[in-house]
């Protein structure tokens, strides 16, 4: 390839080379400007005597033959100058890498959504007769829009110097793609910048075993082509699903996804940036020669100096006053008249100092209840001064003298706070009556006044919550154990772990699922649990249960037939475990399947699931 391309080239005098995106093996991909169509494109740019050049020709007429809206079209292919190059449609957007690097892995509804618009797209160039042959999280945009987008169909295949593509290797990709885009963990071959998944005695881990909460469906799938008849598992889903095809992998996806109206959008909406953008630098200024000195700067003029400001004279005693005939000095003339003195502050009226006069006839002070009158002497008459209309000031003698008082005809003047005072006495005479209504009653209930009952009559402790762990009954051994989702589909909940639940180590849990709801009416299930089999009817008096992550809804019932789901049952006991607790049934019950039945479960991050780690039945 020629040495000399760099940004700023222009090939076929139409494509003006802007950005160079990745070179690798003398192939090179660059970003470019359409100078006709003003309109950015891709560019696959080799020598024309390199070994690849005629394969990189020959991928470009079979992709464009394939026509579907997800995958970014050949435009143009050509020879020029020395050098094989290949034009592409320009996507804008985020990469599926880019994706799983800066925000992890994605949710198992927006990863299976995007899986199976690649799928779509791929079983488009199947039915073409076209693979695309590397099929790499770095080919797989979401562009602006939320759409899904496919880099280098035929073409990057060709360019990696790789044979034109197989439909089984399109196939196995599709399943490491939903594999990546599930745990952020790569399955297929080298090549991509995403971490490689962890490998156990030859076999990719499942992805339920890399990350917990993915559903078990899009588990099954990418276990059942990630690691071809691993199980029977594997055997139900190709019965009943085409998994060899793109075409059958994007239907089954079709079908967990449902109804995708608002997952573009959605994407849209997540503001997907465009990977291959770069910044944009400030023009760079003009060079001197390297021997010349920079020009020195003009001197900024020195600012000229503020006047000193000379003072006026001012007239003083030594001056001499102008006089006129019409007035006299104005420094000597004569104050004005001074302002009126302000109006004086009315006083407050003043109040008694001693209680009001008392009426007519009424004596001075009243005694006490029980106690006479003091006897009083004969008074001594006096004269006294005549008020107005010949009446005198007091109605009796206060030996005092005359002293004017306000007329006695006047209403009494009210003692200040005597009111609130009769409130007061109101109110705790009102609180006083209701005290000893409620006393009456509680005790005519046969309670204590307070309305507790008496100590012989003391309920017995809520079902609600568990006891401490008691080691007082016989633990009954299980004979059979298994896991309980009669709502489910499948109708399993992690049944590899049950044994877990039974094992004597409180570390280790049988876990359900991940759920975005908890369970309950509003949720999609009303509960999961573990089903005990003991072997025989036995008398059952408490179950101790231990579980791990936070408080958990457990209901207990018991049945001597094989249940198979918990409508038509009625729970035993039902209490709320924090971490281990005995549940005591009210009174021994006899049975031989035990359902420990979670009803709801603690928050985890991404949602809400439950842990068992111990079971023990006891009789």
């Amino acid at each position: 390839m020629p040495s000399s391309i760099r940004p700023g080239d222009v090939l076929a005098d139409r494509y003006r080379l802007v950005d160079l995106l990745t070179e690798s093996g003398g192939g090179r991909f660059w970003r470019a400007h359409d100078r006709i169509l003003e309109r950015h494109v891709a560019l696959h740019v080799i020598a024309e005597d390199d070994e690849r050049a005629a394969a990189l020709m020959e991928a470009a007429r079979r992709s464009a033959t394939v026509h579907d809206r997800r995958l970014l079209r050949v435009l143009d292919a050509d020879e020029a100058d020395g050098l094989c190059f290949v034009v592409n449609e320009w996507g804008s957007g985020d990469s599926l890498d880019i994706m799983l690097a800066g925000g992890g892995p994605l949710g198992p509804r927006r990863a299976a959504w995007i899986v199976s618009e690649v799928a779509a797209a791929i079983a488009a160039g199947h039915r073409a007769g076209v693979a695309h042959g590397r099929l790499v999280p770095e080919n797989v945009l979401i562009d602006h829009t939320g759409g899904v987008r496919l880099i280098g169909f035929a073409v990057d295949a060709a360019m990696h110097g790789l044979p034109p593509g197989r439909v089984t290797t399109d196939v196995a990709d599709l399943g490491s793609l939903l594999y990546a885009a599930l745990t952020g963990r790569w399955t297929g071959s080298p090549g991509s910048a995403v971490p490689p998944a962890p490998v156990e005695q030859g076999r990719v881990l499942r992805p339920r075993q890399v990350r917990a909460g993915i559903p078990r469906p899009l588990d099954a799938l990418c276990d059942e082509i990630v690691n071809p008849y691993a199980g029977p598992t594997a055997a139900r889903l190709r019965g009943t699903h085409d998994l060899a095809t793109a075409q059958g992998i994007a239907d089954y996806l079709c079908e967990f996804v449902g109804d995708p109206t608002g997952l573009a959008e959605a994407e849209a909406a997540a503001g997907h940036r465009d990977t291959t953008e770069v910044p944009v630098l400030p023009p760079v200024p003009d060079l001197l020669p390297h021997d010349a000195a920079p020009p020195e700067p003009e001197p900024e003029p020195e600012p000229e100096p503020v006047p000193e400001r000379v003072p006026e004279p001012e007239p003083t005693q030594a001056g001499l006053p102008i006089f006129d005939d019409d007035g006299g000095v104005s420094w000597m003339t004569a104050p004005g008249t001074p302002a009126p003195p302000p109006p004086p502050f009315e006083e407050p009226p003043e109040r008694p100092l001693f209680a009001p006069a008392p009426t007519d006839g009424a004596p001075v002070r009243t005694p006490r209840p029980g106690r006479a009158p003091d006897p009083q002497p004969e008074p001594t008459p006096r004269p006294t001064p005549a008020g107005p209309a010949g009446r005198s000031f007091w109605p009796w003698d206060t030996g005092t003298g005359a002293i004017a008082v306000a007329d006695p005809d006047l209403e009494a003047e009210e003692v200040p706070g005597r009111s609130w005072l009769r409130l007061a006495a109101i109110i705790g005479a009102g609180v006083l009556l209701l005290l000893a209504v409620v006393v009456a009653y509680n005790v005519g209930r046969g309670r204590t006044p307070l309305g507790a009952l008496p100590e012989d009559e003391s309920p017995t402790p809520s079902p609600s919550s568990q006891t401490p762990i008691a080691r007082s009954s016989n633990p009954i051994e299980v004979v059979a154990k298994s896991d309980f989702d009669p709502q489910g589909s499948p109708r399993e909940e992690n049944p590899e772990e049950v044994p877990l639940a039974l094992d004597g180590d409180a570390t280790t849990a049988w876990r359900t699922q991940t759920y975005e709801q908890n369970f309950g009416p509003q949720g999609l299930k009303t509960g999961v649990g573990l089903l005990l089999d003991l072997g025989s009817s036995q008398s059952v008096s408490a179950v101790d249960v231990t579980v791990a992550g936070g408080s958990t809804g457990v209901s207990l019932y018991l049945t001597d037939a094989v249940p198979t789901g918990v409508r038509d049952l009625t729970p035993v006991q039902s209490a709320t475990v924090d971490a281990a607790g005995q549940i005591e049934l009210p009174e021994p019950t006899t049975g031989r399947y035990v359902v420990v039945w979670l009803t709801s479960l603690p928050a985890v991050a991404g949602g809400f699931q439950g842990a068992v780690a111990e079971v023990t039945v006891r009789g």
